[in-house]
């Protein structure tokens, strides 16, 4: 009997359709207008790109190229901030670098923005670290990109999914964390660390736990709300900092989850056990940690870097740039305060 069944497990694999294997690319309606939260620069060439992921999501992405460029070119993935998308600080962070002579991806994470993904608004440790792969993987078939010369920036919560990214995939040569929380640390510890410890989990996660089983009766998941619309009174100057740039003319979109509500209420419950970043001393490429001095999450960069392994005979190869004076976004759009002539230098030293 043993071995009839063993026979029959060993044949399976034969009748198996490699066609139901496959990616299936989602047909996305993207805008087709200049809807971005920054002017469109005129050295630049833009047009709209999709590319699937490991888990058969199709992302949606603003490519930026150099006009009058000889490819092939180095290239670089952007994402970020965490619960932003593409047309805000990721796609000026792109147009920048491409204005020095980089092909650029600005990408829509899963579930976010013109990218696919279902239900919306999730986030996931794992499939947003696949984002940042699915991004590498387009440019590096791209014939305009040099495949040795492909790098990524992360802004804010994805400059720890870039890390975390640049610790999985080799392919990533040098890797740019601006103004970064580590998501894992944030959603287990609370701001500050201020909730770090067995008792404060196990409520937080009572709490996403009746949320799911909520979830579950309605049949659909509930937004736990983005930047709010009215500020309190005794709102810390970190939250006032958010609320200048995601709640005005100057950095508000309609398909922002921070602009508006945010993203589900149980999206932290993967984060809280997925221990982000703990193979970044691992990481062989170059990485960059740009934070502003007086940013909130200054702590999250400072002990990033802390984590990160120098090359021997590298000195360049880890760095942590301080920005005198900076808060956290700052970091998002003011272009006289992000430091893009140092990331050039650093992608020009370190993709090749």
């Amino acid at each position: 009997m043993a071995t009839s069944t063993i026979a029959a497990i060993s044949k399976e694999p034969d009748t198996m359709n490699t066609n139901d294997n496959k990616i299936v690319t989602e047909n996305l309606k993207l805008s087709k207008e200049w809807d971005k939260t920054f002017p469109k620069s005129n050295q630049v060439n833009h047009r709209k790109v999709t590319f699937p992921n490991r888990y058969g999501i199709t992302l949606a992405a603003d490519m930026y190229t150099p006009k009058n460029a000889v490819s092939p070119l180095p290239a670089i993935a952007v994402c970020g901030p965490f619960g932003a998308v593409k047309e805000q600080a990721a796609g000026l962070y792109a147009q920048e670098m491409a204005k020095r002579g980089f092909i650029t991806l600005a990408f829509d994470p899963s579930f976010t923005g013109e990218s696919g993904g279902q239900p919306r608004y999730m986030t996931s440790p794992d499939i947003n670290t696949e984002d940042f792969s699915a991004a590498v993987d387009f440019l590096v078939t791209n014939p305009a990109v040099n495949p040795e010369e492909v790098g990524i920036i992360g802004i804010c919560g994805w400059g720890g999914i870039a890390i975390n990214a640049a610790a999985a995939d080799p392919r990533i040569k040098a890797t740019v964390a601006s103004t970064m929380y580590d998501m894992s640390r944030v959603n287990a510890n609370g701001y500050f660390d201020s909730a770090n410890t067995p008792e404060d989990r196990d409520r937080l996660r009572s709490a996403l736990a009746a949320q799911r089983t909520e979830d579950f009766r309605n049949g659909s998941p509930k937004l736990g709300g983005g930047v709010p619309d009215v500020l309190p009174e005794d709102a810390p100057k970190f939250l006032r900092d958010y609320f200048d740039y995601y709640k005005t003319p100057r950095g508000y979109h309609p398909r922002s989850l921070n602009s508006n509500g945010g993203r589900n209420v149980t999206s932290p419950i993967p984060w809280i056990n997925f221990p982000l970043m703990s193979r970044a001393g691992e990481i062989k490429n170059a990485v960059m940690i740009v934070h502003g001095e007086k940013a909130h999450s200054f702590y999250f960069g400072s002990d990033a870097y802390k984590s990160l392994t120098v090359n021997p005979g590298q000195d360049n190869n880890k760095l942590f740039m301080v920005i005198p004076g900076a808060s956290h976004t700052d970091l998002y759009d003011k272009t006289d305060v992000i430091p893009f002539d140092s990331m050039e230098v650093f992608f020009k030293e370190n993709l090749k």
